[in-house]
């Protein structure tokens, strides 16, 4: 469903100016940062309106946002998300594990507040224009939604940390998603104290970025 005029126009009023260079300058996948905090409401909704703005595939707009904030279902995938870490740390050669334990993957308890986004291959039926030769174009469409929370939520000063330390299936059982939709992020959201300046994977010397002339090819690849 279209988002009303009105929501657009108080969504236009309350955004704090700052341009979108300077929140995709400043975004960071929060870990350790988080103050404990809880989100405000307000604060929280305009996220979420941000996010219920972004462009889908056929205006199917085939996410959902579950918002988690009880404290034994933060604890519990917490403990799932660990255990998921331990297993991928002792994949690892020694010198990559090395490189590995001091990192921070989630900050689920800490930030008080998850968004489960998921994604709904049926919203819209079986005939989505824009869909019909490129089926992850919903898919697409979702992660885009999920793109517009975290910039949004960085020009509010809120913190996002995508969990990806996970299995699906427990995801789904833990927050109820009915078939055929799928949880595709775990967002943890909250205030924080600041903004790395240096994302954490290139400060603990997991992988360093390339520039922009390496990514950017002419006429062919």
């Amino acid at each position: 469903m279209a988002v009303p005029d009105d929501a657009n126009t108080e969504f236009r009023e309350s955004t704090p100016p700052m341009s979108v260079y300077d929140a995709i300058s400043l975004r960071r996948d929060v870990r350790a940062e988080f103050s404990g905090e809880r989100i405000s409401e307000d604060v929280l909704q305009r996220i979420l309106t941000a996010g219920h703005h972004a462009p889908s595939v056929g205006n199917t707009q085939p996410w959902d946002f579950v918002v988690v904030q009880d404290r034994g279902t933060l604890d519990t995938f917490a403990e799932h998300v660990a255990g998921c870490r331990r297993a991928f740390a002792d994949s690892l050669p020694p010198e990559r594990r090395e490189t590995f334990d001091p990192i921070k993957i989630e900050g689920i308890q800490e930030s008080g507040t998850g968004i489960v986004v998921t994604y709904d291959p049926s919203r819209g039926g079986a005939n989505i224009l824009g869909r019909h030769t490129v089926d992850d174009t919903g898919v697409f469409s979702a992660v885009l939604a999920i793109q517009n929370i975290w910039l949004s939520a960085v020009a509010e000063g809120i913190g996002v940390g995508w969990v990806s330390f996970y299995d699906e299936a427990f995801l789904t059982d833990l927050v109820r998603v009915p078939s055929p939709v799928r949880p595709i992020a775990w967002l943890c959201v909250g205030p924080v104290s600041r903004f790395q300046e240096t994302p954490d994977l290139v400060r603990f010397g997991w992988r360093d970025g390339r520039p922009l002339s390496a990514a950017v090819h002419r006429e062919h690849f």
